[in-house]
């Protein structure tokens, strides 16, 4: 069985160095945390996902979930472990106290999320769902409706999920065609299929709340038609008892390459009641809440499994004997030498190793901008917190899972044949980790949504707030001697970045085609000097933190190197995805048909 060891060091160094969260007066509920608070509850979460989840991961990739007489079963264990994380209180750490959570900073929280989802990513997915679900009512539903449910999905007596999906409609939401028609007492009645629902049906709670897209008999077309429903599996009174068991059934469970352990339903909803959640036809904007929750959880799922595979591969290369190294025997006492001296297997190790600890940290300022805008105590720096977060959102959703698949890979690659055999666990990472590239928006719709609405719709005022961020970090660093190396390969990063926006605001008027031809490469570029900016503004703190003699040299030195090797191997691609995006995008958009 894989092992894992929480990297509770890097999450110290991040909160406390890098981002300072115990000297954020401005923002509210802050001066409630300390470093021992923090380092007790990620302690405790650490241990409950190496002992409790981390060995029903492989079980669940075996035994899946099954549909037996109309009820969904997951594989043994879950139940149990499901029941023991709501009486831990894991539930309910970021959610509002008003409805039983602790109020904790999504900037904690998130680090938790990133060890649930290395030890086992399919059981992660219920409760984080149901976090979404939270989420979005307690943003957009009326009082009655925040009153009937958050508490219930806080604590996790209740689960929730997130219903969009049709068969012939993915992405494009505007064809959907489920209905809502107008029933007794506020209620509508939900008429349509939904498929490949998370989390849709299992026997961990008494009740599961689905949020519903659907139409109501007035609604415009497209996008602008769409509202939001509250559905749940058995319906609540009003004093909050249990009334009849709603209308809707999982018909099916679809059949998965990876996350076996998570039940991914066909749902059917039979004239199902349902509570409007926020205002008729806004239900996208609505929704958008939680999808924006699940795609920071997504891209989480991409740094988690990434992490947990280098550890496992990592300590393969350590322990296996192959070969000699070119240069001769490294353990001659021994019948060939670890694997650890060859080159290309130190390539993979530390491309992964600069990967996780650059991702990790940008999760970290991607959470604290959450944090930012919804406590922050000036409105002006709320706003500006706000535009960066969703700047960043589609870059940590497909930066963060495209170059974590292939992270895994890596790892699966340094096992040689070994890593093609289910008792390692890498084939289960890389299964696993592939569907956090498609769903909540495939990457090449958060491609689209970096280039089309965050670069060019609000003509680059988020991306300048950055942009200022990261020149301002270059000018206080750029006469430090020690620091050239990390502002040169940052510099560069930039550039190229720069360049490649330019283009894309030049020549996207003319031929609005390139926006599509071009995304994926800008994504790309966008991840890798976003990930420089981290990796030169860690290394300062390293560099620091050595001059003033730490006792902790060797964990500093080890981040000065994988900075060094972040500039070398990884912050030299952007100018490679310049070129890609500048001399293959407009030829993209031209070439006839007939060559397919």
């Amino acid at each position: 069985m894989p092992v894992y060891q929480a990297p509770l060091r890097d999450y110290q160094f991040i909160l406390d160095e890098m981002l300072h969260i115990y000297q954020q007066d401005a923002l509210k509920g802050f001066d409630e945390i300390d470093p021992a608070l923090v380092d007790a509850i990620l302690q405790g979460m650490a241990d409950f996902s190496t002992e409790v989840m981390l060995p029903l991961n492989s079980i669940g990739d075996v035994q899946g979930c099954k549909l037996v007489d109309g009820k969904v079963v997951t594989p043994e264990g879950f139940a149990g472990a499901y029941q023991q994380f709501v009486d831990n209180g894991w539930a309910t750490l970021t959610c509002d106290p008003a409805y039983g959570g602790q109020g904790l900073p999504e900037v904690v929280g998130i680090f938790a999320t990133e060890m649930q989802t290395s030890t086992n990513m399919a059981f992660a997915m219920y409760p984080g769902l149901t976090h979404g679900a939270y989420a979005a009512i307690h943003a957009h539903g009326s009082e009655e409706l925040k009153q009937k449910y958050l508490a219930k999905l806080v604590s996790g007596e209740w689960t929730g999920t997130m219903n969009l999906t049709e068969s012939h409609a993915g992405t494009d939401l505007a064809l959907l065609r489920t209905k809502a028609v107008p029933a007794a007492d506020g209620h509508f009645a939900i008429t349509g299929e939904k498929i490949f629902i998370s989390s849709g049906d299992h026997q961990f709670t008494d009740n599961i709340v689905h949020l519903v897209l659907a139409r109501l008999p007035d609604a415009p077309e497209g996008v602008k038609g769409i509202s939001l429903f509250a559905v749940p599996k058995v319906l609540v009174n009003s004093d909050g008892s249990f009334g009849e068991a709603n209308s809707l059934y999982a018909s099916g469970l679809e059949h998965k390459m990876g996350i076996h352990g998570n039940s991914t339903c066909v749902m059917v909803f039979e004239g199902a009641l349902g509570e409007l959640v926020g205002e008729p036809h806004q239900g996208l904007r609505a929704m958008f809440t939680m999808m924006n929750q699940a795609r920071l959880g997504v891209g989480m799922q991409g740094l988690g499994v990434s992490e947990i595979a280098y550890q496992n591969a990592l300590a393969y290369a350590k322990d296996r004997l192959q070969s000699r190294a070119i240069s001769g025997a490294k353990a001659p006492e021994k019948a060939a030498d670890p694997i650890l001296v060859h080159g290309d297997v130190r390539r993979m190790l530390l491309s992964q190793k600069a990967f996780n600890e650059g991702a990790r940290a940008l999760v970290g300022q991607q959470a604290l901008w959450l944090d930012e805008a919804e406590r922050h105590s000036d409105p002006a720096k709320a706003k500006v917190a706000a535009q960066l977060a969703a700047l960043f959102t589609p870059v940590v959703k497909g930066f963060i899972t495209n170059r974590g698949f292939n992270a895994c890979v890596d790892a699966q690659q340094v096992f040689g044949g070994h890593g093609y055999i289910h008792e390692w666990g890498m084939e289960q990472f890389v299964r696993d980790s592939r569907i956090a590239l498609i769903y909540e928006g495939t990457n090449g719709i958060q491609a689209l949504d970096l280039v089309g609405r965050k670069l060019l719709s609000d003509r680059g005022a988020a991306m300048q707030q950055w942009s200022a961020l990261v020149t301002e970090f270059i000018q206080s660093q750029g006469k430090d001697p020690q620091m050239q190396p990390y502002i040169s390969g940052l510099m560069d990063c930039a550039t190229d970045l720069q360049k490649a926006s330019g283009y894309l605001a030049t020549h996207a008027a003319s031929n609005p085609d390139i926006i599509g031809a071009a995304s994926m490469a800008y994504l790309e570029l966008f991840g890798v000097t976003a990930l420089a900016w981290m990796w030169a503004r860690m290394a300062k703190i390293a560099l620091t933190a050595l001059e003033n003699g730490s006792q902790e040299s060797d964990f500093y030195q080890a981040k000065l190197k994988t900075a060094d090797f972040y500039m070398a191997y990884w912050a030299v691609q952007s100018r490679s995805l310049r070129k890609q995006l500048e001399q293959a995008s407009e030829m993209l958009t031209t070439l006839d048909e007939a060559i397919f």
